[in-house]
């Protein structure tokens, strides 16, 4: 694939994080408080900033973690489409200069990445409905 740096994936992004993407980016000194949001069904997505992704330098349409990115920004713009499956995304402006082999290559670690990150908002869902009840419990208890 050939970027261009146009930022279009970069623009309002939900892009999903998972726990080893939070981790890469706090190693690196970022803190989680100011990258993530937690949407209503539990999963962590990059924040945006003006209309872009927190991480997305808009003068100089460079990624200011480009090192460190998460896994979805690595993989893009492969996407898992729920009509489609596996596909090149769209409103990329280079979705031609995608390869098959890349699309090939990269879907293991895309499906997997969606487990996962699948999986770590079901905890975050049960861990506030467990939250929930304990609070309920605590206010009828008083």
């Amino acid at each position: 694939m050939r970027c261009t740096r146009c930022g279009i994936c970069c623009k309002q992004t939900q892009m999903p994080l998972s726990k080893k993407d939070i981790k890469l980016l706090q190693k690196a000194g970022h803190n989680p408080k100011q990258f993530i949001r937690i949407n209503k069904q539990g999963y962590a997505q990059l924040q945006n900033k003006q209309g872009y992704c927190i991480f997305y330098d808009t003068q100089n349409h460079t990624c200011k973690v480009y090192r460190q990115r998460p896994m979805g920004c690595r993989l893009y713009p492969i996407i898992y489409s729920e009509e489609e499956g596996v596909i090149v995304d769209g409103i990329c402006p280079t979705k031609e200069t995608v390869a098959r082999t890349e699309i090939k290559s990269k879907t293991t670690t895309l499906m997997q990445l969606l487990r996962a990150v699948d999986e770590q908002a079901a905890q975050r869902q049960l861990q506030k409905q467990e939250l929930s009840t304990l609070n309920h419990k605590h206010v009828n208890q008083s």
